[in-house]
């Protein structure tokens, strides 16, 4: 390892330690902290992230960079010198056109926004939620701004979570998934009493639901001698290091599909972290490369394995042990199509698979009326309101079941939900070329067993970290670029058997 780089790698080490840090504080206030807490932690996140900013974007580390790319100029291309060139010196451009008063703002606004959005959600209290989502849009455009764009604003706010991806992309691929799913989900809709999924509702004991949580991720992979299971409102993973990756989950007692789905997406997150490679630690390269590569693998192992017949087979009767009285009487089969029952639902995180997307849909149309400011955070719910009754045919009995239902927007993440659904599509092309290649895959899958995919993906995706851009990862493990059609082909033949429908 050469010196220029080696003292550049040494203050990369600092800043992710400090940067971690600020993701234990974060963690700690979803899961720990008491509500009066919320001001100080707020402050203490601020004062950090500044810090890190201040670093990050530093004259110092535009010297080490330099210097170290003056000495690597041959380095081999895929060598990890020479992707954590590529990769910091992209972020670095891009923190020093951020004050370090606008980072100071930003990390105040969603701070408060996020606690205020817990208690409006809880309250299903929009009016006292909206002051804090003004300020939270007004942010994400300023940035939007800083950041610069050629043809829309979202573009910029788009490339934050998905480098590379154009809003106009985007619109023509979701108009793919609109045309190709909606007649499906509407011919199922004649048919959707014909799976009944009524013994999902009823009494689900927590601690019972808390230990089946953690059996469905050790049943694809997780080690919780490097994790942790905490209960949250909303559900979410981090990582502090590739052997501290820690997921959440909520529980919902009168509904065990809330916590049994939520651990597997939040361990498929997990597993991304967990398989990147080790020589990458304490590096920006040690994480998943783009949002929508890593919803690819939590909507994977949730629903390609997590609701599939397969790994019920497997592992139904596990879940009769925890729920002996609810469940001790559901053969498996039934239990496989109530879980995947077709059916409009207010709440997206509790959203089937196939009408998921449309939950996407109207949060990607709705982000981009308020960035362009063609929308005002005031006539939000009823703009919300009048999507979901157009996408899904359902309106919302409140805001709690609706605006509000999502943590994203206090965060100012706008540019997010898309990756959702870049995911789906990117899990479906995953999934459709590791079955192609290793024919031990589908076997195993059949037997719920996910050892060989597990090895695949940690093969061709997770060791990677954040070398590659989404495109050029998707092309290196598939030989593809992202299209809707493995989706469409996917949904077409689990829905068609489910529905009869072939």
């Amino acid at each position: 390892m050469t010196e220029k780089y080696t003292n550049l790698l040494a203050r990369l080490h600092t800043l992710n330690d400090l940067q971690k840090s600020i993701a234990v504080l974060h963690w700690d206030r979803e899961t720990n902290m008491p509500p009066q807490g919320n001001s100080g932690r707020t402050q203490q996140i601020t004062t950090l992230t500044q810090l890190a900013h201040e670093i990050g974007a530093s004259n110092e580390m535009g010297e080490l960079l330099a210097a170290a790319e003056a000495e690597l100029t041959n380095a081999d291309y895929d060598s990890t010198e020479a992707s954590l060139l590529r990769y910091v010196r992209r972020q670095y451009d891009e923190e020093r056109k951020f004050s370090s008063d606008f980072v100071r703002r930003r990390s105040e606004i969603t701070g408060a926004a996020g606690f205020a959005w817990s208690q409006a959600r809880a309250q299903n209290d929009f009016t006292s939620f909206a002051p804090h989502l003004q300020a939270a849009v007004a942010i994400a455009q300023e940035s939007a701004e800083i950041l610069g764009y050629e043809d829309e604003k979202y573009d910029a706010l788009l490339d934050q979570y998905e480098r590379g991806m154009k809003t106009k992309d985007v619109r023509e691929i979701f108009e793919k998934v609109k045309r190709e799913t909606v007649p499906l989900i509407h011919a199922i809709s004649a048919q959707r009493d014909t799976v009944d999924d009524s013994f999902l509702f009823q009494s689900f004991d927590v601690d019972a639901q808390k230990k089946l949580a953690r059996y469905a991720a050790e049943s694809i992979g997780y080690d919780f001698t490097r994790g942790h299971l905490g209960q949250v409102e909303h559900p979410f993973s981090t990582s502090f290091g590739r052997n501290d990756v820690r997921i959440t989950t909520r529980i919902n007692p009168e509904f065990a599909n809330s916590s049994l789905f939520a651990t597997l997406h939040e361990a498929g997150h997990a597993l991304y972290e967990k398989g990147v490679g080790e020589e990458l630690e304490r590096t920006p390269l040690a994480q998943g490369t783009s949002s929508g590569i890593h919803e690819s693998q939590s909507r994977l192992f949730e629903n390609q394995v997590g609701r599939s017949r397969g790994y019920w087979d497997a592992h139904f009767p596990q879940l009769q042990t925890h729920f002996p009285q609810q469940m001790g009487r559901v053969d498996t089969e039934s239990f496989y199509r109530a879980i995947n029952k077709v059916q409009p639902s207010f709440i997206r995180v509790e959203a089937d698979e196939l009408t998921y997307n449309m939950h996407i849909i109207l949060r990607f149309e709705l982000e981009q009326a308020l960035i362009n400011g063609e929308l005002s955070v005031d006539d939000l719910p009823a703009a919300w309101n009048e999507k979901m009754e157009t996408l899904l045919g359902i309106t919302p009995p409140d805001d709690a079941h609706g605006v509000l239902q999502d943590v994203h927007w206090s965060q100012a993440a706008f540019g997010y939900f898309p990756t959702y659904t870049l995911g789906n599509l990117y899990a479906a092309l995953f999934m459709e070329t590791a079955r192609s290649h290793d024919a031990q895959i589908a076997a195993e899958l059949a037997q719920g067993n996910t050892a060989s995919l597990l090895a695949w993906l940690r093969n061709n995706i997770h060791r990677h970290g954040s070398k590659y851009d989404a495109p050029e990862l998707c092309q290196r493990a598939t030989g593809q670029v992202l299209t809707a059609d493995p989706f469409v082909r996917y949904v077409r033949e689990k829905f068609g058997g489910i529905y009869q429908m072939r």
